[in-house]
């Protein structure tokens, strides 16, 4: 099982203490002060380990203390320093603070490390308090304590390829075709509970393809553990989206999927997508392809018709799979570091607001029903269909009608006005 989010405990490690000591050295019996400095406490730090795929190690040990520093001794002898505590963590994790919901780290790259809380200062011993008023000083400071910390680690799937569609779209399939996966596969919606990697090969070249399950309307709100599926799709650099060709309303499936990604982050709109039309194997599929096609066209949507089982147009589309990779720019690992994805701003605010301005006018805000809005096409009548569930799942569809909405009156949502109707 793939274990990508978890809570833990951390504290760094307590300075030791610096020690009250007077020099006894023969023939002078009145030596002055001579007690050292305590050592530093641990810190922690956490460390990519290219061979960790998972945050499994931390599901069942969820506390974690670095060593403290050693006391100081006499004949000013400074404590030894403790070792820091080392926690290891695969490349993608995203490091919260748990209370804050700050983002602290976000370690992509395999040599990728960061000290997370540093330890406590040593205590200063006697003899650095000797001065010409008080050359015998009996003071000495204790260690400064540790931090400790409530983090939260998400692990966000580092693939250059992100497979993308509704339940039972076949990305499974595809996967195991294209590279060395072997995932699970059967012909029922949600197979695959947890993603899966697979290398593509092409040329002396290859990828890395995940394999992300099914989305369902509502899983930028976390519905049908939206979030833990969504999480792992924003590393991807180009998605390929798998409709299924046996859906009843392809184009309506390819629109909630585009409708859910932007809603949990706008910037995945900006990905490159890669759009197929799986199935082709099936004589249903093929005579329904001709008008999806179509309708994705008019909207400028290139769509590619294929078969993972038949293995038909999989040659064309690892080698359009890999052209879009090289057309992308080289990521800055250093841009990524602590960068926080646009979703957790939206948190702490409202989901919308609702306004009654007059009598038959409301006036609803929000930035994701209004961006939900401006995604739907309302010349099709299953998207507004599904705007509708979404109004229903954000809550909104109750306001109005506790707001006193009647049909007829009028509804402005962003930059569009609509007419409510039951």
């Amino acid at each position: 099982m793939l274990v990508d989010d978890v809570k833990i405990n951390v504290k760094s490690g307590n300075g030791g203490d610096g020690v009250v000591a007077f020099r006894r050295e023969k023939y002078i019996p009145h030596g002055g002060p001579a007690g050292g400095d305590g050592g530093k406490g641990g810190d922690v730090i956490f460390k990519v380990n290219p061979n960790l795929n998972t945050l499994n190690f931390y599901k069942f040990n969820n506390h974690h203390k670095a060593a403290h520093g050693t006391k100081g001794g006499s004949s000013n002898k400074t404590g030894a320093n403790a070792d820091d505590l080392i926690l290891e963590v695969p490349a993608g994790t995203l490091i919260k603070d748990e209370e804050t919901g700050e983002v602290l780290a976000d370690l992509v790259s395999p040599d990728d490390s960061v000290v997370i809380l540093k330890g406590g200062r040593g205590g200063k011993g006697n003899a650095r308090f000797a001065t010409a008023s008080n050359k015998a000083p009996r003071i000495a400071e204790k260690g400064a304590p540790g931090i400790e910390k409530w983090l939260r680690l998400e692990l966000k799937l580092i693939a250059d390829v992100g497979l993308v569609g509704v339940p039972n779209a076949g990305k499974s399939t595809l996967l195991s075709v294209v590279s060395n996966a072997k995932p699970k596969i059967a012909p029922y919606p949600f197979t695959t509970l947890e993603p899966n990697l697979g290398v593509v090969i092409y040329d002396h070249q290859d990828l890395v393809f995940a394999d992300i399950p099914g989305l369902i309307e509502g899983a930028h709100m976390g519905i049908g553990l939206g979030h833990s599926f969504l999480r792992h799709v924003s590393r991807c650099r180009v998605l390929v989206h798998v409709i299924d060709g046996m859906s009843e309303d392809p184009v309506a499936d390819f629109n909630q999927i585009n409708t859910e990604l932007a809603l949990y982050d706008e910037t995945m709109s900006d990905k490159p997508q890669i759009v197929v039309f799986n199935k082709m194997d099936l004589l249903e599929a093929q005579e329904y392809f001709p008008l999806v096609e179509e309708e994705l066209n008019k909207r400028g949507v290139e769509v590619m018709p294929i078969s993972a089982v038949a293995q038909q147009n999989i040659k064309q589309l690892i080698q359009r799979a890999f052209y879009e990779i090289d057309q992308l720019p080289e990521e800055d690992p250093e841009e990524q570091l602590y960068q926080m994805p646009v979703y957790e701003l939206e948190d702490e605010a409202p989901i919308f607001t609702l306004e009654h301005p007059e009598e038959g006018v409301f006036i609803v805000k929000g930035e994701r029903i209004e961006r939900a809005a401006a995604m739907t096409y309302w010349d099709y009548e299953q998207a507004v269909l599904r705007f509708q569930k979404i109004l229903d799942v954000l809550g909104i569809t109750k306001a109005l009608k506790e707001a006193g909405v009647e049909p007829g009156d009028t509804v402005y949502i962003g930059n569009h006005e609509l007419e409510w109707a039951d």
